[in-house]
Formats: structure tokens, C-alpha cells, sequence
């Protein structure tokens, strides 16, 4: 299993192109590799799967796992980064689909969002300084 107590599984049409486009557009290292179908790739700490997109049998209907229904809604992946203006830069002159550039929060991160070739969102998020979550309108539990 790759690192990390959360892992994404995410799905697209073609594996070995999401890994490329992945590993050159946001510097993700491939950890490993399963056949055509699967890779699992280093970020960071964490770590994300990419898999294959099935049709149902007798169907155009996306399939990967039964957990995952075809019509589920846009899904963003946030991860934590040193460096968001350096990882931006990078991102943009890829033209890749930036949908907001790099701002400050008053929660202490600074972030930008980019759309991915298959239309996943990820959040690129550097944080700047701890906040206390009363400052910004949060509650904190435990």
C-alpha cells in the first residue's frame, strides 16, 4: 500500500497518460506501476492511485469500483506544498486549466485550484502561518 492514512483512487480513461500528464504537470513521482490499468503515485507525503475507467458491461456507463457511482459530482484533492507560487508557474506554462490563481486566505494558506485532464480539481495549498480557526470564523474541535 502506498503511504498515507487517506488515499485518493482516483479514474481515467487512460492510465499511462493520466500518469505522465500527472508526474510532468504537478510533479508527482510514479511508485508504482500494475500492468496498464493501475499506478500509484508519490505526492509529498501522501500518495494517490490512478485507475482505469471500465464500461459496465452492455453499457457506456463509467465503472470503477461499486463504492464509486458514474454521476458523481466534480471532486477536488487538496494538497499540501512548500512552494505554491514556484508550483503554479509550473503548472500554468503547461496550460493546464487554471481555475483560480494563487491567493492568501485569511485561514493562513495560500492556494490555487487547476483542472486536470480528466476534469478532476486539485487544490495546491502552502501554508503560510497557524491561525487560530477564531480569527477566521472556525471551531476547533478536540
Amino acid at each position: 500500500m502506498p503511504p498515507g492514512a487517506v488515499i485518493p483512487v482516483l479514474i481515467y480513461p487512460d492510465v499511462r497518460d493520466a500518469v505522465e500528464w500527472l508526474c510532468r504537470s504537478f510533479g508527482f513521482v510514479e511508485r508504482l506501476r500494475i500492468g496498464t490499468h493501475r499506478s500509484q503515485l508519490a505526492v509529498g507525503a501522501g500518495s494517490v492511485v490512478v485507475t482505469e475507467q471500465r464500461a459496465e458491461p452492455g453499457t457506456a456507463r463509467p465503472v470503477a469500483s461499486a463504492a464509486v457511482p458514474a454521476e458523481s459530482p466534480v471532486l477536488s484533492i487538496m494538497v499540501r506544498i512548500d512552494d505554491v507560487g514556484k508550483h503554479y508557474e509550473h503548472t500554468r506554462r503547461l496550460a493546464t486549466r487554471i481555475i483560480s490563481p494563487p491567493a492568501d486566505y485569511p485561514y493562513g494558506e495560500r492556494q490555487y485550484t487547476v483542472e486536470d485532464l480528466a476534469g478532476y480539481r486539485w487544490i495546491f495549498s502552502q501554508t503560510l502561518e497557524d491561525v487560530d480557526p477564531a480569527d477566521w470564523g472556525g471551531t476547533l474541535f478536540g
